[in-house]
């Protein structure tokens, strides 16, 4: 069974346990998601069904959803190398390469409609995305757990994240 068949029944499984489990399931509304989240793990499936991590093997950020529908994240690897000039004016195209491509951050606002966040991008460190209404898909939320998949990752692919409720 290739990656991209795994990750498609995984998540049906999952919407199905939300559903026929108590204390399991998907957000309802923006209140039940309102509050500080961590980064726990994030995978990427691209477009051949390979996949892989997609910000290293022990991912860092934070996601920040606001009552006033304000959202603000943060993801990086936690491997990023530290500038030699110690200026980011000055990185080499060696490090700039490797902050690029192992960070993101996004800000805008968000509502929750039909199981799904819909955000529209107010700024992003992928300057492709300014302006963009996107979608994130919640596939599970518990009262302590999210995990949502965004089906137009800035890498390419479909993104799965999985948040833990910050304490």
């Amino acid at each position: 069974m290739n990656r991209r068949t795994t990750l498609a029944l995984s998540t049906m499984a999952m919407l199905c346990l939300g559903i026929a489990l108590p204390g399991a399931g998907v957000a309802q509304t923006a209140k039940d998601l309102v509050g500080t989240w961590t980064l726990v793990s994030a995978e990427t499936v691209r477009l051949d069904g390979s996949s892989g991590p997609t910000f290293g093997a022990d991912p860092k950020g934070l996601l920040i959803l606001t009552s006033d529908g304000r959202f603000l994240y943060l993801f990086s690897r936690s491997d990023l190398p530290k500038f030699a000039s110690d200026s980011r004016a000055t990185g080499t195209p060696e490090e700039n390469k490797a902050v690029v491509q192992g960070s993101i951050s996004t800000y805008g606002t968000y509502s929750v409609t039909d199981k799904s966040l819909a955000i529209k991008v107010e700024n992003s460190t992928f300057p492709n995305w300014l302006g963009n209404d996107q979608k994130r898909t919640i596939t599970m939320m518990t009262g302590d757990e999210l995990k949502w998949t965004n089906p137009a990752a800035s890498a390419g692919g479909v993104a799965e994240l999985v948040f833990r409720r910050a304490r």
